[in-house]
């Protein structure tokens, strides 16, 4: 249910027509940039919840989600094409993120279940950011 609504704002960009396709650009670098923002939350959960036993790079790496969505915003604010390769770096930081999930699993700081999810929803999204991108 995570991707439903990146979905529809791709088949809008891609079979939406010119009136719908920069306010769908646009909400999907917001989610891309809120979803991503959002795992940098649970990867902190994550560490708070492991205690003295959370190595402090977890900390350190958490806030980073936040910071790059932030990041995407400058091409905007200064005249510079927007959303599209904005949407592309997020989409590759989306991409990314599982490196940290596997090393936080590796670590036994997550349940069982999560890598699979992880890497589902982090293919789903950051290719649909990137393919978003592109067609900007």
């Amino acid at each position: 249910a995570g991707l439903l609504p990146m979905a529809g704002l791709l088949a809008l960009v891609v079979g939406g027509g010119d009136a719908w396709r920069f306010g769908a650009l646009a909400l999907g670098w917001l989610y891309a940039a809120l979803i991503f923002s959002f795992l940098g939350g649970l990867w902190w959960g994550l560490a708070a919840a492991a205690g003295p036993r959370a190595p402090g790079w977890l900390y350190c790496i958490s806030v980073l989600p936040s910071l790059l969505a932030l990041a995407t915003l400058a091409p905007w604010l200064i005249g510079e094409p927007w959303p599209g390769p904005s949407l592309v770096w997020l989409g590759l930081g989306i991409l990314a993120s599982p490196l940290v999930d596997r090393r936080i699993a590796a670590l036994g700081l997550t349940p069982p279940w999560w890598l699979a999810l992880r890497l589902l929803l982090s293919a789903g999204l950051g290719l649909m950011a990137i393919v978003m991108g592109l067609a900007a």
